[in-house]
């Protein structure tokens, strides 16, 4: 199936003092198919939000490109094409309280969407912000409160309200639910889930929470230091994970039972990330690696596909002619 997005070796480096550069994205390529739910995952710091907002023209490209519906998207958006593209392409934001402008009523923050980006008239835009206050369980008379005056659950609808009136084909979701309470994230997520089946959807979900991310996903990408390692169907990867920093991410991942959370041998990553200023040659993940090799400190190991399973990882553990069995 051909891609509703592909990233072909995205690359983001934000330059900061004294001349050094922070590897935020590292020539990322990746491919998310019509109405699918792509799932990125890794630790704080592995580039996941950097990633989405340059997948959107927030960040300009350093290198590598972005195609959408088979259109390469410019290196540097010029207002021109945020207006082109604003309708198709969108973003729900992890905060709910910073991202929502506190000066503006309910009304105008969903509302300016239309108004920038339509010729509906004052009347129409009122109709449809009504609209979609009641489609993610608000009511309509909120049109004229101010953030302020909601729960961070009700911020993050409002939010979702905001990126969904335009009715884009594709949206980036960033860790939507992780400044909401427990009882608020279901609710939200099936909001979502409920709003993609309606609108045929496309989505990159970014999280923390790898069950969460399982639950949504169509497949579950991982990302560590500015690039992929694993990539391939959600259930797959999350009961199955081939590489060593993925089978540590579901390890170390809360289990839903409190019986078996007690009873389970607790696991963690050792070591210190690197620093994105000064990657390390070779695998990133060699200094934290319980299966590191010699190889591993010498050579960046390529994202391949594995002979006998939907999957893709960047391991030295499986050379390009091998099975899915590790070498050791």
């Amino acid at each position: 199936m051909t891609a509703l997005l592909e990233s072909k070796g995205l690359t983001k480096f934000f330059r900061i003092g004294r001349g050094q550069v922070v590897h935020a994205v590292d020539g990322v390529t990746l491919a998310i198919a019509p109405r699918e739910t792509v799932g990125l995952v890794g630790e704080s710091g592995s580039g996941k939000s950097t990633y989405g907002k340059t997948v959107l023209g927030l960040h300009d490209k350093t290198a590598g490109s972005v195609t959408f519906r088979g259109e390469q998207l410019p290196q540097r958006y010029q207002p021109g094409d945020f207006q082109r593209l604003a309708a198709s392409m969108q973003m729900i934001f992890q905060d709910p309280y910073s991202s929502l402008n506190p000066r503006m009523t309910v009304g105008e923050i969903i509302g300016e969407g239309l108004r920038l980006h339509s010729r509906k008239s004052g009347r129409e835009i009122r109709d449809r912000v009504a609209l979609w206050l009641e489609q993610v369980g608000l009511n309509a008379d909120h049109m004229s409160r101010y953030p302020h005056e909601f729960s961070g659950g009700q911020r993050q609808r409002i939010g979702i309200a905001r990126a969904m009136i335009l009715e884009p084909e594709f949206v980036v979701c960033d860790e939507p639910i992780s400044a909401l309470d427990v009882s608020v994230q279901a609710q939200v997520i099936n909001l979502l889930g409920d709003l993609k089946q309606r609108m045929g959807l496309t989505l990159l979900f970014i999280a923390h929470d790898l069950s969460m991310v399982r639950y949504v996903s169509d497949r579950m990408a991982v990302m560590y230091l500015g690039s992929l390692v694993e990539l391939g169907p959600a259930d797959q990867v999350y009961f199955q994970p081939r590489h060593p920093y993925t089978r540590i991410l579901v390890e170390s991942n809360p289990e839903p039972d409190p019986e078996s959370e007690r009873n389970r041998q607790s696991t963690t990553i050792s070591g210190e990330i690197p620093s994105p200023v000064n990657v390390p040659a070779g695998c990133r993940f060699a200094n934290r690696c319980p299966e590191v090799m010699a190889v591993c400190r010498r050579e960046t190991p390529q994202l391949l596909p594995l002979k006998d399973v939907d999957r893709q990882v960047a391991c030295h553990l499986y050379p390009a002619d091998s099975t899915s069995a590790p070498l050791r």
